[in-house]
């Protein structure tokens, strides 16, 4: 999540959901001069926390999402390899791969000023332990955020991730299983996410760690979602989803966080016309965009 004026992402509790005790306090100085981040000194903070975070007792339950049932079927149903080839002993032992065994790749968006918000950096430090648990080399794994700082970027080419240049926007194509980390983003990064994947081929290769596309819903006025964000409307009907443990000290920062999958056989269910020609989001209506756009040439 992000402190600067520029936030791609807006963070909420979830409805009804008081305050705990000792929740994790965001830093408010986020008026210091990014451009000259010391980049050692903060690439020691976030790997203490990632020291920190593996200390946590929600650690266990998210390192094991990579070796459930649900993630090791993404992507296995659509791969044109034929049954006989295919390994039919069960799920693999091996984290962070897809029954077939292919290896992940991992998107990040809207991570956020991770050098300046306290939450952010633990969003960060949250990434780096599943990639290494699920032994997803740190250059298959993509951020960008355009709240970036030159000195952010710099950090985080220095932990080994690949940083984006272009803002996408979200809209990025799975051609392989995809673990995309959304952590508080807003509703129209993951509808433009789920558009651009919007097939019974490229679904199923999407995972999601993100916010819970039933929280979305019940925090959003129904008509206003309905139009705004259809694809998170129709995603809803044929999604899995795995709520993810959040203790009280960590509220601010992996509240209302769930894996979301996308299994073949409920995508099935849906008439063929669902896959003709999605429109591309548009948001001409949504006063309230939770995402930062690309600039276009004048």
């Amino acid at each position: 999540m992000s402190d600067t004026g520029e936030q791609w992402q807006v963070a909420r509790r979830r409805k009804g959901a008081a305050r705990k005790s000792n929740p994790l306090q965001v830093s408010s100085n986020s008026t210091c001069c990014q451009e000259q981040l010391d980049v050692g000194r903060t690439v020691k903070r976030v790997r203490d926390t990632v020291s920190e975070l593996r200390c946590e007792e929600l650690w266990p339950e998210w390192k094991g999402f990579l070796c459930s049932e649900q993630l090791l079927e993404a992507g296995s149903a659509v791969l044109s390899q034929p049954p006989e080839n295919r390994d039919t002993e069960g799920p693999t032992e091996q984290l962070g791969r897809s029954r077939d065994g292919q290896q992940l790749e991992c998107v990040c968006y809207g991570l956020g000023s991770f050098s300046s918000c306290v939450s952010a950096r633990y969003q960060l430090a949250m990434l780096l332990l599943l990639l290494d648990a699920g032994e997803i080399p740190l250059k298959d794994c993509s951020v960008y955020d355009p709240a970036f700082s030159s000195g952010e970027r710099d950090v985080l080419k220095e932990l080994g991730l690949t940083v984006l240049t272009e803002n996408e926007e979200g809209k990025r194509l799975a051609t392989k299983p995809t673990l995309f980390y959304l952590m508080h983003c807003g509703k129209a990064l993951y509808n433009n996410l789920l558009w651009k994947n919007w097939s019974t081929q490229s679904l199923p290769l999407t995972i999601i760690i993100g916010n819970s596309f039933n929280g979305m819903r019940e925090r959003t006025i129904e008509r206003e979602f309905k139009q705004d964000y259809s694809y998170i409307t129709q995603a809803l009907s044929v999604c899995e989803e795995r709520q993810l443990p959040c203790p009280s000290r960590l509220i601010d920062v992996f509240s209302d966080t769930a894996v979301i999958t996308f299994p073949t056989s409920g995508l099935n269910r849906l008439p063929q016309s669902t896959w003709t020609e999605p429109p591309e989001p548009q948001y001409q209506h949504c006063p309230d965009l939770e995402i930062i756009l690309r600039k276009t040439q004048s």
